[in-house]
């Protein structure tokens, strides 16, 4: 009886650690802001690449502003439609969508 207590800790702490550790894979990080984004850049759009698809340049909010990103190639996910990242404007604020694949 004695040896079963310790023995249950010792099995219990590194699963409690495990799961306080580990971030689901659909965790996204939300950004709520009160200033609109400015309007988008134009940007060139490259001559298609096989295997990817291109993913537009935006806004992103760092600390105390928006700095542009540059568009990117995204390696494609089979059967899928990517989805550009976007900002929704809803009441005062501006909520930041990420980029995804819909299926």
């Amino acid at each position: 009886m004695r040896l079963a207590r310790p023995l249950r800790l010792a099995l219990l702490i590194p699963l409690a650690l495990a799961a306080l550790a580990s971030t689901p894979v659909f965790a996204r990080t939300e950004v709520i802001i009160r200033e609109a984004p400015p309007p988008m850049r134009v940007e060139m759009i490259p001559v298609g690449r096989p295997g990817y698809a291109w993913d537009r340049g935006h806004w992103r909010w760092e600390r105390r502003g928006y700095a542009w990103m540059p568009g990117h190639w995204q390696p494609v996910m089979r059967n899928a439609r990517w989805v550009p990242g976007h900002w929704d404007a809803r009441g005062p604020n501006w909520y930041w969508s990420e980029g995804r694949w819909n299926r």
